[in-house]
This record gives structure tokens, C-alpha cells and sequence, in this order.
């Protein structure tokens, strides 16, 4: 089911298109980020935790 787009049909699928994919980036970047994060805070507790 596809709406009658006109005219605009390219420019609105492709900024569709761009939403979609600056969208998936950000959520890729966000759970890269937080794995990152994840195992320097590990090996920080791991750190204290030989230390202790």
C-alpha cells in the first residue's frame, strides 16, 4: 500500500531512506559505544577487586 507521492515521490523516499539509515547508525553507534564502555568499566572493577 503505497500513497500517491506525485511529483516529491523521489525526494520523499529518499529522505525516508536517509532517516532510516542515520537511524540505524546511531543505534549501531550507541550499542558499540556501550560494549566499549562495558568491558573498560570490567577491567576497572577487576583492577580494584585484585587490589582489595
Amino acid at each position: 500500500m503505497m500513497p500517491e507521492l506525485g511529483k516529491y515521490a523521489v525526494e520523499v523516499l529518499s529522505s525516508y531512506a536517509i532517516s532510516i539509515v542515520i537511524l540505524c547508525g546511531l543505534c549501531w553507534l550507541s550499542l558499540w559505544r556501550a560494549r566499549r564502555v562495558r568491558s573498560e568499566l570490567d577491567i576497572v572493577e577487576q583492577r580494584m577487586r585484585d587490589r582489595g
